[in-house]
């Protein structure tokens, strides 16, 4: 039986992760920050309280190299996935130190645990296509670095440690440079789950308007489940080495809002409002994915359009509030995912 170390599985990249390994029989390992009220709702339903359970969590922090060192030793995976970060754009403007602590330097410190431990473990870096900033789309794995935010500073950083212990040190360590990915259980802070929540709370009378920054930028959208088979797909490659993933597609903020809207049966620009504060300084406009090197490579291709991922998650917003949805997004997964890995929630 194989083992996987999973930092930030309490967050939606880390929930489906630890499904996806699972359903292969791995024995899954959880990195969980320690806080005084529970965070585990993604995973709740995995039963890791259970001791006969394959999902094993940890308290521990990327900020404290001894736990990190201590946890990989102990646990001796065979992979580990770094998908925890300081992941919102907006709180690393106001706390750039911290995000680059965890964010930046807390990749380091796993990737120094696994170089002392000795072991062949497989490491897999959550990279971002905020490292492109505005470099002109489509961006491939030849797109200049070029961050606009202190997350994506960060993350720059941590992309860099990873290519060196790769060349270094000989660890398999790969890079993921995923454009952005939602699913239902994206975090509320995230521009698309505002926008499908919001929208659910003003059906049932529980909020009045959607308050917006910048409508315009411009993003490539897929869905999550799919981009975290790829992630696992990278681990198993002959040789270790890093791959943009999106849809080569790009909507933008206001389109989002237009089809969300649309679907539930409004028309969005009765209920929308431009929050000036929420618009961002120094601004990515425009991200679009050139996965051509993924493709080429493990044949990746997407299967949920950007149309069928709004459906998704405006369906399951408003089911979690009892109300009665279209329905649509959920006969897009049944159709193009029979036998899926995941728990539809």
């Amino acid at each position: 039986m194989k083992t996987a170390l999973i930092t930030g599985i309490t967050g939606q990249d880390g929930s489906y992760m630890a499904e996806l390994l699972l359903s292969k029989g791995y024995e899954v390992h959880g990195l969980v920050r320690r806080s005084s009220t529970s965070n585990t709702s993604r995973i709740d339903h995995l039963d890791f309280k259970n001791p006969e359970s394959h999902v094993h969590l940890h308290n521990g922090d990327l900020s404290n190299s001894e736990q990190i060192a201590n946890i990989i030793q102990n646990v001796n995976p065979d992979e580990v996935y770094n998908l925890a970060a300081q992941s919102q754009i907006d709180i690393s403007l106001d706390m750039p130190e911290y995000t680059g602590d965890i964010t930046g330097l807390g990749t380091t410190r796993i990737l120094e645990a696994i170089r002392r431990s000795g072991q062949h473990i497989r490491f897999y870096q959550a990279s971002t296509s905020e490292l492109f900033g505005n470099e002109t789309p489509p961006q491939n794995e030849n797109t200049p670095i070029s961050p606009r935010s202190p997350y994506a500073c960060a993350k720059a950083y941590a992309y860099w440690m990873t290519r060196n212990y790769r060349d270094s040190f000989g660890i398999y360590a790969v890079n993921g440079i995923l454009n952005n990915h939602e699913s239902p259980r994206r975090g509320s802070l995230f521009v698309t789950k505002k926008i499908t929540g919001t929208l659910a709370n003003i059906l049932a009378g529980k909020e009045r308007f959607l308050y917006l920054g910048n409508i315009d930028t411009k993003r490539d959208w897929g869905f999550a489940p799919e981009y975290v088979e790829a992630m696992r797909t990278m681990m198993y490659l002959d040789n270790p080495g890093d791959y943009v993933i999106g849809t080569g597609e790009t909507h933008s903020v206001r389109e989002f809002v237009t089809k969300a809207f649309d679907y539930a049966g409004l028309y969005w620009d009765n209920y929308v409002k431009i929050n000036p504060e929420q618009i961002r300084p120094n601004d990515v406009n425009y991200l679009c994915a050139d996965p051509t090197r993924a493709r080429c490579t493990f044949d990746w291709k997407p299967r949920i359009t950007f149309e069928d991922l709004v459906k998704i998650m405006v369906d399951s917003d408003c089911r979690k509030l009892g109300l009665e949805c279209p329905g649509e997004g959920y006969e897009i997964l049944a159709k193009k995912f029979p036998g899926k890995w995941w728990a539809v929630d």
